[in-house]
């Protein structure tokens, strides 16, 4: 069993800092990253408890992937003030320059995401129009890496937030499926920043999405596909009722379900990778929601030991924290928004 710091986030800290949720998501990552497109079946003989290496990718302990990389692209896009420009660029330089990669190579991919990319590379099209958009586009390479934006999610009106993550998505993935799983997805992790335990943070922030569905009257055969999770049913699920795939429904469900049926920061991502199939991203947005939740303080301590290039993610998170303090809330650029 993992040696784990049990202290509490530190009273004074009214939100989870930026550390909760950057450690917890590339933590998550990095124990899914050996085991990825492994069966549930054989998890289940050998499940993953404790931090792996090589497996899947040949990588070390600790390594962990795209998920992380480019959400730490969202991140120093954020602190420099954010543009889907800026983003497209960061992420052009991450896919052809290995740029914020943990060991200088780009190991794993998702296929619209390298075609968005190139695409934004190419220069071809709009940054904010790089995303696939027809229904066999709802991979999860969007939901991965939007955790960042929920540090400005207040104080704007849903409208607001369902356009600033529509434009983040829409660089690798422009359809309403996907877009409206990274909005519920932030509506969750908003109510979980602002301190709800993760039920009252679920039945909040499925309340205030389904709300705007309505509202901007959604098409209802989309809508149908999220109803486990807008129903509330998602966890009363059984395990073997949960997918895991890398589509980007499956993803949200076993996130959630993995939160919702957990106590601490560890069983939430054992949960989660130990699922199969997707498991790094599985993992990853599964525990960048139970950083939020549990804080930086909750992870095991060899886990954090093994996780590469900490210190410069410590150093990112810090960075994002000082521009949040210095210059409010970041903003969405409304380059070319998509309707």
């Amino acid at each position: 069993m993992a040696k784990t710091n049990t202290r509490n986030r530190p009273k004074e800290h009214n939100h989870p800092h930026p550390k909760d949720a950057l450690l917890g998501l590339a933590v998550g990552d990095a124990l899914g990253v050996p085991v990825e497109f492994i069966l549930r079946e054989d998890l289940e003989i050998f499940p993953v408890k404790n931090m792996r290496g090589y497996g899947t990718h040949h990588q070390p302990p600790g390594t962990w992937s795209d998920d992380s990389s480019l959400t730490f692209c969202l991140v120093e896009s954020l602190i420099e003030g954010y543009s889907a420009t800026d983003l497209g660029q960061r992420m052009v330089d991450w896919y052809k320059s290995a740029y914020w990669t943990p060991h200088g190579e780009v190991f794993d991919i998702g296929n619209s995401t390298r075609e968005a990319i190139e695409r934004i590379g190419s220069g071809q099209v709009a940054p904010v129009q790089a995303g696939g958009r027809e229904h066999f586009h709802n991979g999860n390479g969007s939901l991965m890496r939007v955790l960042p934006l929920v540090f400005s999610w207040g104080g704007k009106t849903s409208k607001e937030r369902y356009e600033w993550v529509q434009e983040v998505s829409s660089l690798t993935h422009g359809h309403l499926r996907s877009v409206f799983s990274c909005f519920l997805y932030l509506e969750i992790a908003h109510h979980l920043y602002e301190g709800a335990n993760p039920m009252e943070a679920y039945k909040q922030g499925i309340k205030s999405a389904a709300s705007f569905a309505t509202e901007q009257r959604f098409p209802e055969k989309e809508m149908r596909l999220f109803e486990r999770v807008l129903d509330g049913r998602l966890p009363h699920l059984q395990r073997f009722q949960i997918h895991s795939s890398g589509y980007v429904i499956h993803s949200l469900e076993a996130s959630l379900w993995s939160l919702l049926t957990s106590s601490n920061y560890e069983e939430c991502v054992l949960k989660a990778v130990n699922l199969g199939a997707d498991t790094d991203t599985n993992g990853a947005i599964a525990g960048g929601l139970a950083g939020l939740t549990y804080g930086q303080q909750s992870i095991p301590m060899d886990w954090l030991s093994a996780l590469q290039r900490r210190s410069d993610i410590l150093e990112l998170a810090d960075r994002f924290y000082a521009s949040l303090n210095t210059n409010g809330a970041s903003h969405p650029g409304q380059e070319g928004m998509v309707a």
